[in-house]
């Protein structure tokens, strides 16, 4: 019986165990919470401070002081306006700004004859500070909208070009061989080796761009403007309107944060084949 038992055993399939479910991490549950903690904590220990007399409403108007002129502006329709303007410079100068950034560092980084041409002189320029440009935008354009479009533009270019330039000169030297064994012609390797090589420090050139360019609008903007956030900073401090002010800085703040967020998200997009961007990894 057992001789006759043997090969069914044999043949019997490997018992499967079930998996047991894993649990999820905490910190991956609750990604989208977690951000937000400190900044609301903050918030409700500065309106107790305000609530308990302990902050002066003459130094620092509470949260919900804040929020009613927030509400206020809105309901008149001046913030949505000023919103628009301030958005619209950034996008004009970040664009002016961005894309001459990224030319002439594909230049620079690609071509010897162009880094001995251009890159010195640049460099010279870049390490002037541009907000003391603004005396100078002033005398050459006026206080129209050139001045404060060409400082963000000023303000932009340089992280672009710096973060693409060496960027490109760091791929890997034996990618772009293996490239050329491969028989790839110039732009071929350029756009498969070159560019994916380069992606990730153009786009922390662009994300740290993009704070630069919120940076230099609140200066621009402060300097004989008609409109814009920061014509409502300085308009709200000749009527001694703190909590206008800080309306304002929360708009920068917020501004600021989407710009960074929509950076991320691209950064996700476009670097997905990247390791660090695989699976969802936060960037």
């Amino acid at each position: 019986m057992a001789e006759l038992l043997a090969p069914l055993a044999a043949a019997t399939p490997p018992r499967i165990d079930r998996a047991v479910p894993r649990r999820p991490d905490l910190v991956s549950q609750w990604w989208f919470v977690l951000p937000w903690i400190l900044p609301v904590a903050l918030i409700a220990f500065w309106q107790i401070l305000s609530a308990s007399g302990v902050l002066a409403s003459s130094v620092m108007p509470g949260p919900l002081v804040v929020f009613d002129a927030g509400l206020e502006l809105w309901r008149n329709g001046n913030l949505l306006h000023d919103i628009y303007v301030s958005v619209r410079r950034v996008f004009i100068g970040f664009a002016i700004g961005a894309s001459t950034g990224l030319v002439l560092g594909f230049a620079v980084g690609l071509s010897t004859l162009a880094r001995g041409l251009l890159d010195r002189s640049l460099q010279m320029v870049r390490t002037i500070p541009h907000l003391a440009l603004v005396p100078l935008m002033i005398l050459w354009f006026g206080i129209g909208e050139e001045p404060r479009v060409l400082l963000v533009a000023l303000g932009t270019l340089f992280p672009v070009y710096i973060n693409t330039m060496s960027g490109i000169r760091n791929v890997d030297a034996k990618l772009v061989e293996l490239g050329r064994s491969y028989g790839l012609g110039r732009f071929e390797l350029i756009y498969s080796v070159v560019l994916p090589g380069a992606l990730q420090p153009i786009l922390v050139g662009i994300r740290y761009a993009l704070g630069v360019a919120w940076l230099t609008l609140v200066v621009g903007e402060t300097i004989a403007s008609r409109d814009g956030i920061g014509y409502l900073v300085q308009n709200a401090r000749e009527l001694l309107r703190i909590d206008i002010i800080v309306v304002a800085i929360f708009l920068y703040a917020i501004a600021g944060w989407l710009a960074d967020l929509l950076t991320r998200l691209i950064e996700r997009r476009l670097l997905r084949w990247h390791p660090a961007y695989a699976k969802g990894v936060s960037a």
